[in-house]
């Protein structure tokens, strides 16, 4: 399938962006923040999803924040667009004084 990244190239795109965890096809991160905090941070992230065209999976909860990222339509594999999304998600997170909570 085009697009979709081999082992060695999802290993050397997880290096860039330390904090992101591979879980099967999927790239995961959680950010510590408050609830309504958190509920900001998401519609930011989901703006920049709209205009990019691609999405993450998000679960908030009280006092963190989820992001689970995977291409659908590749057939839930790994692309360079979940990687990119990722590095954005990093940026937004920082902006709002999320703390990444690294596993």
């Amino acid at each position: 399938m085009a697009g979709v990244l081999t082992d060695e190239e999802i290993a050397e795109q997880l290096a860039a962006l330390p904090g992101w965890t591979r879980q099967g096809d999927e790239i995961t991160r959680s950010f510590g923040i408050r609830y309504h905090g958190g509920v900001a941070m998401i519609v930011h992230v989901a703006d920049v999803e709209r205009l990019i065209g691609h999405h993450a999976d998000i679960d908030l909860r009280w006092d963190h924040v989820r992001f689970g990222i995977t291409t659908h339509d590749a057939g839930h594999r790994l692309t360079v667009a979940d990687f990119d999304l990722a590095a954005r998600i990093d940026h937004i997170a920082a902006a709002h004084e999320a703390k990444p909570l690294d596993a």
